[in-house]
């Protein structure tokens, strides 16, 4: 039987998902005469090739295939065990890595932050915030912050909480608007995404409208701002508005939340060997009894009274 040297295994990876030595070579920061003689090695080790060349290109043939079909895996597994044994060795002075969206970081967890070290004061929370797909184990995280379906494997995927979309504006909006009901809110400036707003139009009860809003975002935290500068009305998750709401910085102008189908929500995702850790769970527990405390406070400060 061949024996396979484990550590070229990342490298006949990346070479098998880039197709070329040097690009390989690029990311994995090593030289080309590196990567080339780890390809070498692997194929020496196992007896056969595992890529055709052609040209200044390597593509997998069916060897090297069926090779990556169990490599990619157990790669992921051994990352997985890694990140477990470093936590377990890390003792009682305890990190988190998140990667979160910034919407979310911005206008809920990081209002939080200070309830969260009172409970946890020896697990410190490294965020980082971005609104790409961060793969979490490539990148070296311990959780994620996503809304979605809830489908990233291996990942796995804690529900948090649905949130359903409000229209929302500043309290100069409020003295306009507040009690004026759908139609005027329609032809109010609007901030953000037209098929949203669509929905929200059709599921008042009015004709289908043309909209062209005056500024889109691709991060609601920055429209909450926007909106809360009197330049627009703004239809948004009702968890990130709720701070805002309860200090009288934003007004839920009318009553009507769009639900949605679970498409969309919120998940702590994680890899499935820290499912265990302390701190994950610590985590967990403690985004959920945060998510759970009733957002009444905060709608009361602010919402509209039904269409008249």
């Amino acid at each position: 039987m061949a024996r396979l040297p484990l550590h070229v295994m990342p490298t006949f990876c990346a070479v098998a998902r880039l197709g070329n030595l040097r690009a390989a070579a690029d990311e994995l920061h090593l030289t080309h005469s590196a990567i080339s003689q780890q390809i070498k090695l692997l194929e020496e080790q196992l007896g056969f090739q595992v890529f055709d060349r052609r040209g200044r290109r390597v593509v997998l043939n069916a060897a090297g295939r069926a090779l990556l079909r169990s490599a990619q895996p157990a790669l992921a597994l051994l990352e997985e065990g890694l990140q477990a044994a470093a936590a377990a060795a890390a003792g009682n002075a305890q990190r988190v890595r998140l990667t979160v969206l910034p919407s979310f970081a911005q206008r809920w967890l990081l209002p939080r932050m200070g309830r969260w070290h009172q409970v946890h004061p020896q697990i410190a929370l490294e965020i980082d915030a971005s609104q790409q797909l961060v793969d979490v184990q490539r990148e070296g995280f311990h959780a994620g912050l996503r809304q979605g379906s809830g489908h990233w494997p291996p990942l796995v995927s804690q529900r948090l909480v649905d949130s359903p979309l409000i229209v929302v504006g500043g309290p100069a909006a409020a003295r306009r608007l507040l009690g004026e009901g759908a139609l005027a809110i329609a032809r109010s400036a609007l901030l953000g995404n037209p098929g949203m707003w669509e929905r929200w139009f059709q599921a008042a009860g009015l004709p289908r409208q043309r909209i062209n809003p005056v500024a889109t975002f691709n991060d609601a935290g920055l429209m909450l701002q926007a909106a809360e500068q009197d330049l627009g009305l703004a239809l948004v998750r009702e968890v990130l508005a709720a701070d805002a709401l309860a200090e009288g910085r934003l007004v839920q102008l009318h009553p009507l939340a769009i639900e949605h189908d679970g498409s969309d929500s919120y998940y702590l995702v994680y890899p499935p060997a820290l499912a265990d850790w302390p701190p994950m769970q610590a985590l967990l527990q403690w985004l959920r009894a945060e998510l759970s405390r009733p957002l009444a406070a905060a709608i009361k400060a602010g919402t509209a009274p039904a269409d008249r």
